[in-house]
């Protein structure tokens, strides 16, 4: 007997049947583009429909929670973003456990964080917003509660720069901008929603929350060089399968969605977002997440959010 044929045949044979992909997110945002941007790209290398179900809510725990119970068999997956990990330590309750429920796959891309304004606010970057908001309150707004956007945002402004900051959640990063655009709200904090404003000239860059200064904003200074050194605060979104998925089914996919986040046209339209690929081995990203779930609990403790 060879052992390890069934499970050689099982991932010589995947996938021979569509894939259903659960995005932990509604439609239109970062984690759904980035899933419909893989999984097509994926249909085409393998031959099956990538099919998208956006199970928005509860920051991602009910389209974690129900692929953490599908079938371990690589027909379910997830497409989860930094929330994934930020979510045992702010919430009393997940309902299933990260590390243990759902085995990593790949990581694909991270953005980092940018602090934004209107273009006609005083502010020329994040130093001096800090400063001129000494002494008052300041709202900032972000796509949601319990996003990483709102975890950092809270963490940097209130924990470290110790303003009387006020967080103005909204139903995604569209909204948001928006009320930043109507001077409804002063500092938008989020990772690209405001892009196309600040290249228009209608809103303007502060500080980015990477360790360098991004290419496609080379004049925007790092949260880093406004005072606070060390900071970096990334979205990023990964595909995740129930656990005991077979190791070689998890390999094909990884394998796969390497070599997708290889293709020139692919790496072109992360690079005009203003984002960075993260190509790597499943064990690359289970250590990665591992790290990211103790980095955020000590971020959300320190805030002091919780959700229940």
């Amino acid at each position: 007997m060879v052992f390890g044929q069934p499970c050689l045949a099982r991932a010589q044979a995947y996938p021979n049947k569509p894939v259903r992909v659960i995005v932990a997110f509604a439609a239109g945002g970062f984690a759904d583009s980035i899933a419909r941007l893989i999984g097509q790209k994926l249909g085409d290398r393998l031959g099956q429909h990538f099919v998208i179900d956006n199970r928005g809510g509860a920051g991602g725990n009910i389209a974690a929670k129900l692929v953490a119970e599908s079938t371990a068999d690589g027909y379910t997956l997830l497409a989860h973003t930094a929330a994934s990990s930020i979510n045992p330590t702010l919430y009393k309750n997940v309902g299933f456990d990260l590390l243990k429920d759902l085995a990593p796959v790949a990581n694909t891309v991270s953005a980092a964080g940018l602090f934004s304004t209107l273009a006609s606010h005083p502010a020329r970057n994040l130093q001096d917003m800090i400063r001129l908001s000494k002494g008052k309150r300041l709202t900032y707004a972000t796509a949601g509660v319990g996003t990483s956007s709102h975890i950092a945002g809270d963490y940097l402004l209130r924990v470290l720069a110790r303003l009387d900051a006020i967080h103005v959640p909204f139903k995604g990063g569209g909204p948001a901008v928006v009320a930043v655009l109507g001077n409804e709200v002063e500092l938008l904090y989020g990772s690209g929603s405001a892009l196309q404003h600040i290249q228009a000239g209608r809103m303007r860059a502060l500080g980015v929350s990477s360790l360098k200064r991004l290419e496609i904003l080379p004049d925007v200074p790092t949260v880093a060089e406004a005072g606070f050194p060390g900071f970096e605060e990334r979205s990023w979104v990964g595909f995740f399968a129930p656990a005991r998925t077979p190791a070689a089914v998890v390999a094909v996919l990884n394998r796969e969605i390497n070599q997708v986040l290889a293709l020139p046209d692919v790496k072109a339209s992360i690079s005009a977002r203003g984002m960075e690929l993260h190509p790597g081995s499943v064990a690359d990203f289970t250590r990665y997440v591992q790290k990211e779930v103790a980095d955020w609990a000590k971020m959300v403790k320190s805030t002091g959010v919780k959700l229940e």
